[in-house]
């Protein structure tokens, strides 16, 4: 067997494994949709039904009605956006200063943002929880921080802890490190721009791949997340996020008899995420590449 009919058949097998495993990740997600639009008989069917006979296009309306579920999902949308924009300007900016400059404590510092990628969440909800209910003159409190509320009924309570993101951080600044070298800053500076010059036409530009990166994993990760957003939701039930809300979906329903209904609101719940993936995909792919974890 010569070498070209050898490189044919080891590229079709590897196509063949690509095939099989693309197929077995795609097909949980078509599962998804095709139980939300069947009966409860279909859904129990055995052997399973793939394809519903006739789609019970009315199970969304029934999940819309049964929980205020457009609320949830707005309460979700704000605060994923918010704090994905939040945590990719973050992330550029200070990735950018620990790749490029030079400061007192630059290495302490950067070694204990990446520290607290090792702390568990939960460490934090108390301390927080009681900073947020204090904080002076809002929510009813007095300038002493007490009688009332604090930013607790407020959807800044969901976004603050979160726009700063060490991860994010070093994903960034091991982008620069790589991918821009200083003579490119020194031929800019000798132009006469200033640093933030710089900063906004030259490197955010080159830096798409990294940040959408940021963006794709930081949206995703906000919108699934569920610990701090059912703490705050205790006390402030306005403003549960599409996790908590599923939760409750499942106790709006009953989930031996409901299945469908459910997995409705699921589908619903996971098309925000994979729109986010498939538009900016692109980036992701190239931003995973162009990032290493080497000097």
């Amino acid at each position: 067997m010569n070498r070209k009919r050898k490189r044919l058949i080891s590229r079709i097998i590897i196509y063949i494994i690509l095939a099989i495993i693309g197929i077995s990740m795609i097909l949980p997600f078509v599962w998804l949709v095709s139980s939300s639009l069947k009966t409860r008989a279909e859904f129990v069917a055995k052997p399973p039904v793939w394809i519903p006979e006739k789609a019970q296009w009315n199970n969304y309306p029934k999940v819309i009605k049964k929980v205020p579920f457009l609320k949830y999902y707005s309460n979700s949308l704000i605060v994923s956006l918010s704090v994905t924009l939040c945590v990719t300007i973050t992330s550029a900016f200070a990735g950018f200063a620990f790749a490029k400059y030079n400061f007192k404590f630059k290495q302490f510092l950067f070694s204990f943002f990446l520290s607290t990628i090792m702390l568990p969440a939960f460490l934090f909800v108390v301390p927080e929880y009681f900073m947020f209910s204090k904080i002076p003159l809002i929510g009813g409190n007095s300038i002493w921080g007490t009688g009332g509320y604090g930013l607790l009924h407020s959807r800044l309570v969901l976004i603050l802890p979160f726009i700063v993101n060490s991860w994010g951080i070093f994903l960034a600044r091991q982008f620069y490190i790589i991918s821009i070298p200083d003579e490119l800053l020194q031929a800019a500076r000798i132009d006469g721009a200033s640093e933030f010059k710089i900063f906004i036409k030259l490197i955010i530009p080159i830096s798409k791949p990294v940040l959408a990166t940021i963006a794709i994993i930081t949206f995703i990760t906000q919108w699934n997340y569920l610990f701090w957003p059912l703490v705050i939701s205790s006390s402030a039930p306005e403003l549960s996020t599409l996790p908590v809300g599923m939760k409750m979906l499942a106790m709006a329903f009953d989930p031996a008899r409901n299945q469908q209904l459910i997995l409705a609101g699921l589908t619903i719940g996971i098309i925000p995420p994979s729109l986010i993936f498939i538009l900016f995909q692109k980036y992701y792919v190239s931003g995973i590449g162009m990032t290493g974890l080497k000097e």
